[in-house]
């Protein structure tokens, strides 16, 4: 075990305790702050994420987030509505464009991605397509270590397996786990992180009075 997945949390200068991975690099301290284990409830915004963490693959994490407001800009705020309409010339016009990950696969990828969710969202939504593998509500992990929380699960292989089915792509099951981690449908921030008690507090749906598709 090497000393960085032994790790419990790391203490910083604000007197915080926190999961040791985004180290001291204030932009990911925000990140893992602010988004990374709070439950998202809306079905684009939960696209966006499978988006970006599928052309996450082979890179890291932090480099995907300096470069996800351009990753907006380029493709349309992420309406997937919109991306599911894209034509050859539009894939061209992205795989130009610097301020992305310009691969061809991820970018043609993300638009049948974009017409399979349309599909789920007029099924049942796809919010609630995604959380239903989680009985809706988040798996609550209170794991001690980073050496403690696996790579995937049996549970992100079957959403893997079940997306494919429907369409989309570079949604292995390392990929979905990751996925589930940073939309809160897993809370793995470690036990002695500030996060953990915050992001648990958090569990359950808030109440919107109807239909939850597309809704905070």
């Amino acid at each position: 075990m090497t000393q960085e997945k032994s790790r419990t949390h790391i203490l910083h200068t604000d007197g915080l305790a926190r999961c040791p991975w985004p180290g001291q690099d204030p932009f990911y301290v925000a990140y893992h702050d602010d988004e990374w284990g709070v439950p998202e409830w809306d079905s684009r915004a939960l696209f966006e994420k499978l988006i970006l963490d599928g052309f996450q693959a082979g890179l890291s994490w932090i480099t995907i987030l300096r470069k996800r407001e351009a990753f907006r800009k380029a493709f349309d705020g992420f309406e997937p509505a919109k991306i599911a309409r894209y034509k050859p010339a539009k894939v061209e016009k992205l795989m130009l464009d610097a301020g992305i990950v310009r691969n061809r696969a991820k970018i043609e990828s993300t638009v049948k991605s974009a017409q399979a969710w349309l599909d789920i969202e007029a099924d049942k939504g796809f919010s609630d397509y995604l959380w239903d593998f989680f009985d809706g509500k988040p798996q609550q992990t209170n794991r001690k270590t980073i050496s403690q929380i696996p790579a995937e699960t049996d549970l992100s292989k079957k959403i893997s397996k079940d997306l494919k089915a429907r369409g989309f792509n570079f949604c292995g099951p390392t990929i979905v786990y990751a996925f589930c981690q940073a939309v809160g449908m897993v809370n793995d921030h470690l036990v002695g992180c500030h996060c953990n008690a915050k992001c648990a507090a958090l569990a359950y749906r808030p109440t919107t009075g109807g239909n939850t598709r597309g809704k905070k």
